[in-house]
Order: structure tokens, then sequence, then C-alpha cells
């Protein structure tokens, strides 16, 4: 069977966008993925449509997204499904749709995530909190907030990782945001070590900058077999592994441990394995840094440096954009912004547009292999892809 090729991908403007509607968010990453292809695609030719979208009955008053999605763009598909899986549902989709396409059950497929949340903040915190196990933790006090909080304080415990190594993982990704157009705090540009580590405190070590904010945005990308790719595009990405794990617990208090995501392990594990690459094979990275620690415990997790080490890997500026793996070069979940269902595509346009040589002044010379990591609830479901400008 053919390797499965995005040839179209694209994001909104993440941030506060009163200027649109919910259904409008959707319709402008979907013409941003068209436009990155040759204009070849016709409605008729998509025949799966994938929406991930965590909590729009809660955020929008609407349900039954996906066809909504169908009668937006003009598409009678085959395949119409919603994805949901909190911060993961958008790479969720894309592995839905590359499992779909890669079987035969349909040629070319339709990803698209959206999340509208500022318009209610209050709202929105309140979803967010539905997320972990609600019974068992979310009404005795632990958040998301507090729930990675107690992780940077065991891995600070337990590896000497530091409060200045957290902050700079913020410093790097608003350093990234300010080069990129489309992030959240694009317009605030770079902040300082200094700025980072002195905001007020969330929840003890974190402070503002070591959190994600509340977004709206989509995000789009369109796959199809390898061998029809360029039909498309000149520039096919392909995708060369595909990874999904989940830990036997909804919280943190059943993991097994809160420092070291054996899930993450599990799903890093089984993308290199298909891609049969190795993570000193990777030259660019998104992954899921809705808090600083996540961003650090994901080098370790992911194979780009020893376990304990995450802390000394961004104090050295290996993930630097000048660095030897630079990491969340769109700005990540912590500047470009997390709209929760767009979370996900928006990290493989990113590497779409890394590995076509088109991300502007914060491109990583001749990228030609890249990851992207993308987490839900406390870190209990990780997925994993690995893209390629290349087919094995």
């Amino acid at each position: 069977m053919s390797e499965i090729a995005i040839v179209g991908a694209g994001v909104t403007r993440f941030g506060k966008r009163d200027d649109v509607t919910y259904r409008e968010l959707m319709a402008e990453a979907v013409a941003e993925a068209i436009k990155s292809t040759n204009g070849e695609l016709r409605p008729n030719e998509i025949e799966g449509l994938y929406v991930a979208a965590s909590q729009p009955e809660l955020l929008v008053d609407q349900a039954h997204v996906a066809n909504l999605g169908s009668q937006l763009f003009g598409l009678t598909p085959n395949i119409v499904s919603r994805v949901e899986m909190a911060c993961a549902s958008g790479s969720a989709a894309l592995r839905n749709g590359w499992a779909a396409t890669k079987s035969g059950l349909a040629d070319v497929v339709l990803l698209v995530g959206v999340e509208k949340m500022t318009h209610n903040p209050a709202l929105a915190s309140r979803g967010l909190c539905l997320v972990p196990d609600v019974e068992n933790e979310s009404l005795h006090g632990i958040t998301a907030y507090s729930g990675f909080a107690l992780a940077a304080k065991e891995h600070m415990n337990k590896y000497g990782t530091t409060k200045e190594q957290m902050s700079s993982v913020a410093v790097k990704n608003h350093y990234n945001g300010a080069r990129n157009p489309k992030a959240q705090f694009y317009s605030k540009g770079e902040i300082t070590l200094e700025k980072a580590m002195s905001a007020p405190m969330v929840s003890d070590p974190f402070n503002l900058y070591d959190c994600s904010p509340l977004t709206d945005g989509a995000s789009a990308v369109i796959i199809t077999r390898g061998d029809l790719a360029r039909k498309y595009t000149d520039q096919p990405v392909y995708i060369r592994g595909a990874g999904q794990s989940t830990e036997p617990s909804l919280g943190v208090s059943n993991m097994e441990s809160i420092t070291e995501w054996q899930a993450l392990k599990r799903a890093a594990k089984q993308a290199y394995s298909m891609a049969e690459l190795k993570p000193s094979d990777i030259q660019v990275a998104e992954t899921h840094d809705c808090f600083t620690i996540a961003e650090i415990i994901e080098y370790e997790d992911l194979g780009f440096t020893e376990k304990g080490k995450g802390g000394k890997f961004i104090e050295d500026g290996e993930s630097s954009l000048s660095g030897s793996l630079p990491v969340n070069t769109s700005g990540g979940l912590k500047a470009k912004g997390h709209p929760i269902g767009a979370t996900g595509l928006a990290q493989v346009t990113e590497i779409t547009e890394q590995l076509r040589g088109a991300a502007g002044p914060r491109q990583v010379a001749d990228a030609e292999i890249g990851l992207t990591h993308n987490l839900s609830g406390f870190a209990t479901h990780h997925v994993v892809h690995i893209l390629s400008s290349n087919p094995k």
C-alpha cells in the first residue's frame, strides 16, 4: 500500500478572534489548506472528512460539527466523523484519516481542527476541568495547572530542574512566536528571562509565562495516497510514522510516573519504528508545551536527550532555532496559542511548512524530517507523527 502524503495544510491566525464565528474559523483554515495546494483539488475528490473539536456543545452551543463541516465545504464524503480526544483531538483526527487512507477506504481526506474559547473564559476553564477524572480529581481541586505543577515539582526534586530552565522554554517559544504572524502573541514580541520569572504566580512553581493561553483558532490538513500526491502539489510531505498510546488512567493519581510518561514513550516507539528512524534523525519538532515542564519532559521521553537532562537541553540552547534540534518553531502552544481541537493539526501545518522551506524567519535550514507530538489530559494520552519531505 502506498505511503500517505500531506498535500495541503493551513492554519488561521490564532488569538481572540471576535471577527469570525466558529464556522467561519473552520472555513478560513480550509481555505488556507487549499491555497497551499496547486489548485487541482476538487470537492468531489474528498472522500473523507474528520473534524477535531473538543467541546463545541459547551463553548459555542453547536453539536454535530462534522456534518456542519460537510455543509460548509459542500462535501458529500463517504466518511464523516468528529474526533474528540481533548487537547490531542487534532492529531487523533490525522491518525484516523491516515488509517482510512492507508486502508483504501478513501483516497483523499480532509482534516479540520477548531475551537473558539476566548469569548467566555470561565466557561472554557470549566470545560478544561472536565477533561481529567472529574469524580476523583477535578472535584477535589486538581486542575491542569495544579496537575502539571505536581509534575514540575517532582521533576525539580528528582532531577534538579530549575525554574530558570522552565522559564527558558517560555522565552524561546515567545522568540519563535514573534516570528510567526499566525501566533497569538506575535504582536507582543519577545520576552526576557527576567520577565518570564517575575510574572504573577498561577500554581507553584508555575507563573503566567509557564502556561499556555485560551485561544480561538482552526487548522486544516489534506492527505492522499502517496502515488496521487503530485497531482495536487509539487511538495508533498509524507507521513512516515504514526503512533498513539494511552495510560490506563484518566488522572495523575493512578499514573505510574508523572515525570516519565510511558504512553508517550510507547507512541514515540511506534512512530520511530514505522518510520525506520531514530530520535537523532529528527531535525525539527513541534511538541505539546501546554506548560513549560511538559516540553522539558518531552525532550526526554521522545529520546532527544537522556532522562533528567531536559532542563540542561533547553539551558544549552539545543532546542532553539539555532540549536541542534529546534523545537516549537511556531511558538508552540505557549506563544502560538492552544485552541484545543486545532492544536494537533496546527503542529502538522508548521512541520509541513518547515519541510517545504516555507517557514520564513523561523525556517530551519535543510529540514527534511520532522516530528509532531500532541497530548491530552494529565499527559495520559499521546499521539506522535513523523513527517518527511521524502518517501521511504
